[in-house]
């Protein structure tokens, strides 16, 4: 092949196929995000079948974490070098793969190990997503819907997997909520052979070694170091030589960034306002979202007595908020009112719903004190979400698409390992002190659970105005700039 392409044979991006391109790359995030959460309904099941301990329990969940968060940037640095279009249909096959291998676990170690796979191809496939979203939609106004609705299956997709997991486990087995990534995968699969356009090289390009460790091996630490403080506590050596060294590697690898020709994530990237404000926005909104999924299922179905179907689908007035902010805000709020605003009070909402939540006890009604609480925290993360994602890929050369897309999936997923650390602390602290000088009597003990869960939805309230207040600061009011468009063979 001649190493000129021929102006007939090139396009600015999948232009022609961009709606069905969305629809692609949507159900691909849509697997990547439930896994998160689907597995997590079916984790009892699992480990009643496959025999494994309460202690040992955790890797299921955190073998996935680890490797989905600390092997982001490599991923998106990769689909930058290698094309996003082979590593999205590698993550796609590995992903499938994976899934398979874990639906079809016959001990404990093969099912961490299939998770860890899926985090490592998860880890490629994610970044390539956005970044392909981003490449391809580069009209103001079609990029804003594309965004949103993008936005809306990122947020609604961790609701929407314990729905799912509560169905599959119910009706079927825990298996399922593995293999189910098998017919995601798959439609995803056709669709990417038959729609996404091919990759063409700019010049050869070199991976920033030094960058890639230091990055992959601190964020490694950072995330295994909160995980490992949720259930061991702060004051364990492995909690604090896991977060001091992830600390200092972080700090080596911007040290890094800022020396070599080429490279891992450019601070051009992150230092861009409009950027910036995006990550940090993803971060405070993983803090406050775990606060829902993690204590308010557990008031659901232990307080509330709800089966996990029944609790997946008291999730659902959440799920439609955010579908309606994510689908409306980027193309009638942020042209109109600017991504400061948008934000700002797409925070003030959750933090509202928050501290809504704040009022339930033993005996709430779901209508009243959990549901209001949900619909407002669905369109208060919707907008705050669907902003950032619109504005995180703001103007970005598509040489650095992956990169810069991989920081939106690292900063939600170092937010969640955060909030998992800090709200589980707090809770079981609030928990501790509600026993003081009390009987353990069980209405008191489900007192005392209800009460560490009114605690983890004041701090996720705090964090989540404190996310307004930021946003007001650091986010620009101007419309963010779309992206360039990307050369690829056409075909």
């Amino acid at each position: 092949m001649s190493s000129v392409v021929e102006e007939s044979a090139v396009q600015p991006g999948t232009r022609d196929k961009r709606w069905w391109v969305l629809g692609v790359l949507a159900i691909a995030q849509l697997m990547v995000v439930l896994d998160a959460t689907v597995v997590n309904i079916a984790l009892p099941d699992a480990q009643k079948d496959l025999g494994f301990s309460d202690a040992n329990r955790q890797w299921v969940i955190t073998g996935y974490t680890l490797a989905f968060g600390s092997l982001l940037l490599l991923g998106g640095r990769l689909s930058d070098l290698v094309g996003r279009r082979l590593m999205f249909i590698t993550g796609l096959i590995g992903f499938a793969v994976a899934s398979a291998v874990g639906g079809a676990a016959s001990s404990f170690h093969m099912l961490v190990g299939a998770r860890v796979a899926q985090g490592v191809f998860g880890a490629m496939l994610a970044p390539a997503a956005l970044a392909l979203l981003t490449v391809t939609f580069t009209e103001p106004k079609e990029k804003a819907k594309a965004f949103g609705i993008f936005a809306a299956v990122a947020g609604a997709g961790a609701a929407i997997g314990l729905l799912l997991g509560g169905a599959l486990t119910e009706w079927g087995s825990w298996r399922w909520a593995l293999f189910v990534n098998l017919a995601f995968a798959g439609v995803a699969l056709v669709g990417a052979l038959l729609l996404l356009a091919r990759h063409v090289s700019h010049g050869k390009a070199s991976l920033d070694l030094p960058g890639t460790i230091t990055a992959t091996a601190g964020l490694f630490g950072i995330v295994y170091g909160f995980s490992h403080a949720a259930d061991h506590g702060w004051g364990s050596a492995t909690t604090v030589w896991c977060l001091v060294v992830g600390f200092i590697l972080l700090v080596a690898f911007v040290f890094i960034e800022t020396r070599v020709a080429q490279p891992l994530l450019p601070m051009r990237i992150v230092l861009d306002r409009h950027r910036g404000g995006a990550y940090l926005a993803v971060f405070v909104a993983g803090i406050g979202m775990f606060a829902v999924f993690l204590f308010l299922t557990y008031y659901m179905q232990l307080i509330l007595k709800y089966t996990p179907m029944v609790t997946g689908v008291a999730y659902m007035p959440m799920v439609v908020g955010m579908i309606l902010a994510s689908t409306t805000g980027p193309t009638l709020l942020l042209p109109r009112f600017g991504p400061k605003l948008v934000s700002a009070i797409g925070f003030l909402v959750a933090a509202v719903a928050m501290v809504w939540l704040t009022r339930i006890d033993l005996h709430s009604n779901y209508f009243t004190h959990v549901m209001p609480g949900l619909l407002l925290m669905g369109l208060g993360v919707g907008a705050a979400m669907s902003t950032a994602f619109a504005c995180a890929t703001s103007n970005v050369h598509h040489t650095d698409a992956g990169v810069a897309s991989a920081m939106v999936n690292t900063s939600q997923q170092v937010g969640g390992s955060i909030g998992t650390a800090l709200l589980s602390t707090f809770a079981a602290t609030a928990a501790t002190n509600y026993m003081v000088g009390k009987t353990p009597t069980p209405v008191n003990l489900a007192d005392a659970q209800v009460h560490s869960y009114i605690t983890s939805f004041w701090w996720a309230g705090g964090f989540l105005l404190a996310g307004a207040v930021l946003m007001a600061i650091i986010m620009p009011n101007t419309v963010p700039v779309p992206a360039e468009g990307e050369t690829v063979l056409a075909g």
